[in-house]
């Protein structure tokens, strides 16, 4: 009975479109105060435990990483990083056929690099890559259906806040996740392009212009360079021991800072205020959520739930790899409908004994979690990469020309949702090679 007021109403609340956190925080508040009042067993309870466990689910060292990582990326983007890092990469690849969707993946996986959020790249990037590739003939839909599945690789690039998550729950260490996420992003970048390939021969597209100069390309690679050092200085800080990645995470504010402010001179003080502002919302979002699946996590383990699960999965997948295909499969549908923090924080305490009791490694077990939560950035019905790249207003010139008036590409969701079938399916056979191959995801973090 406790397990099925926790899931349904969990779940009713979903349905009705109430916030993830708000679900997940009212149904564990529900249960507690149900089970206390119907079960002697749990007649201790009281509301305490929802603010304590709420509590200390946030007031974890590590977590400080993520404010930092949101603030830096924010000012980075205030800084034009995206507009340069755009100009070098069409300058190396553009000439080639289909070379300005290959220019959008490319940027989203630099720019994921800075940023760490799928959400937070499809509005820095789609405003100037969607029309780009409209203009060189890719349709709207394939166009913000590829912005959207580019930037969800923004989540496996290091540095990724959902690996700060995942390693504050599976105590691994974060610089060897950081490590891990570079192979397989690249993987997934690259199946991507081949994608592009495809379509570009499908429909005859033509290079965006001539071969560009190595004096061009020199040029613009000095413009971009303070955004492409960004990660390298995070990560060999934090590989080469010089400091820890919550430190990593408060020297890529002081980087952003200086590159904004003195380098680029696109951040000026007035700015700072509306960057704290916007920061401070989306760390605030993410940290309601890791709050409210901290406290459902919490129930899980209360309520017997967890070590039933992990009783049964065990059972049902003694053999790695039928665990490894129903592990998949469990995330690809939890990614439909939550986002990557909330999924982790419920399945990852159930899964991973089970994962380290077969021999899987805890390192590859989170690679292959987020694998499979970036595909669900564009997956119906809560693709949120899909979502915010149908928000971008990307003006039709045919049309507007025709009309006299500014007319908007509408993209709808069924129309984008058949443009990405080829690249979350190009995405998917990544997500079976590193699930299957660990190796792949260890090569630079052991």
């Amino acid at each position: 009975m406790i397990t099925a007021i926790l899931f349904i109403s969990f779940f009713a609340m979903l349905i009705i479109g109430v916030p993830i956190a708000i679900c997940l925080g009212m149904s564990s508040a529900l249960t507690v105060l149900v089970a206390s009042a119907v079960d002697p067993k749990f007649s201790m309870l009281d509301l305490s435990i929802i603010a304590t466990n709420t509590y200390t689910g946030t007031a974890k060292f590590l977590l400080l990483a993520i404010p930092f990582f949101v603030l830096s990326g924010n000012i980075m983007a205030k800084a034009g990083i995206s507009t340069r890092l755009v100009a070098f990469i069409d300058d190396c690849v553009g000439h080639r056929k289909g070379g300005m969707a290959i220019v959008c993946v490319i940027v989203a996986c630099f720019f994921g690099a800075i940023s760490g959020s799928g959400p937070a790249t499809v509005a820095a990037l789609g405003a100037v890559l969607v029309p780009a590739m409209i203009e060189s003939g890719f349709s709207a839909s394939f166009s913000e259906g590829l912005m959207a599945t580019s930037s969800s690789i923004a989540i496996v690039i290091p540095p990724s806040i959902a690996f700060v998550v995942y390693s504050s729950i599976a105590n691994t260490n974060v610089g060897e996740m950081f490590m891990a996420g570079i192979i397989p992003g690249i993987m997934m970048g690259l199946a991507l392009a081949i994608v592009v390939l495809v379509e570009a021969n499908k429909k005859g597209i033509k290079p965006a212009h001539p071969k560009r100069s190595w004096g061009e390309r020199w040029k613009s690679f000095k413009e971009a360079f303070w955004g492409l050092l960004m990660p390298v200085i995070i990560l060999g800080g934090i590989y080469g021991g010089i400091f820890t990645p919550t430190e990593a995470a408060a020297v890529s504010v002081i980087y952003g800072l200086i590159v904004g402010v003195f380098i680029y001179r696109e951040v000026k003080l007035k700015d700072l205020f509306d960057i704290m502002v916007d920061s401070a919302k989306t760390t605030g979002g993410i940290m309601l959520i890791v709050a409210s699946a901290s406290l459902f996590s919490y129930c899980c383990t209360l309520f017997g739930i967890s070590q039933a699960a992990q009783q049964l999965l065990a059972g049902v997948s003694a053999n790695r790899v039928i665990f490894l295909i129903i592990v998949n499969i469990i995330f690809l549908i939890a990614g439909c409908f939550i986002d990557a923090n909330s999924a982790m924080y419920i399945f990852i305490p159930i899964m991973l004994p089970v994962a380290l009791k077969l021999g899987y490694d805890p390192i590859a077990f989170g690679i292959l979690a987020t694998v499979n939560l970036a595909i669900g950035q564009v997956t119906p019905p809560v693709g949120v990469n899909l979502f915010v790249a149908m928000g971008l207003k990307i003006k039709d010139a045919a049309l507007s020309a025709r009309e006299g008036k500014e007319v908007y590409h509408n993209v709808t969701l069924p129309m984008i949702s058949k443009s990405v079938v080829p690249m979350i399916i190009a995405c998917l056979v990544v997500l079976l090679l590193v699930t299957y191959v660990p190796q792949i995801s260890l090569i630079f973090s052991h």
